[in-house]
């Protein structure tokens, strides 16, 4: 008798989904949180992006380090601006059955860096990043 060892066939590219990739959420953080603590949290947390979540713990966005240090190097900023007043476009979210070319595709139309990932129910589950 021969021994076969089987080998599951690999995923192509337009068959793999965001859920093989992605990172964990990291930090989450709410809405009504300043610029200044966000950034704190950050530093303390040594990330480059936080999931932004509602006061029911349901997901809204993700920001990043750069963005925010941007707001608050702008001549506009105030210590009263809050994450919820940033989140504009990134306001985006991806299923963990995307695929890979999908995501890819929407964060590329809208110039985005990452993608939070969200269960059915609107929470995060983790970031998908382009680096992938």
């Amino acid at each position: 008798m021969t021994l076969v060892q089987m080998r599951p066939r690999p995923k192509s590219a337009a068959q793999a989904t965001v859920a093989e990739v992605m990172d964990a959420a990291g930090p989450q953080v709410c809405d009504d949180m300043s610029v200044e603590v966000a950034l704190s949290v950050m530093a303390a947390a040594r990330t480059h992006r936080l999931v932004v979540c509602d006061q029911d713990g349901q997901c809204t966005g993700l920001v990043t380090r750069a963005e925010l240090a941007a707001v608050r190097d702008g001549s506009a900023y105030t210590d009263r601006v809050r994450l919820r007043d940033l989140l504009g476009d990134h306001r985006l979210f991806t299923s963990p059955v995307t695929t890979l070319a999908e995501a890819e595709d929407a964060m590329r139309i809208r110039q985005l860096g990452a993608l939070p990932v969200v269960d059915g129910q609107g929470c995060a589950l983790g970031a998908f990043a382009r680096s992938h």
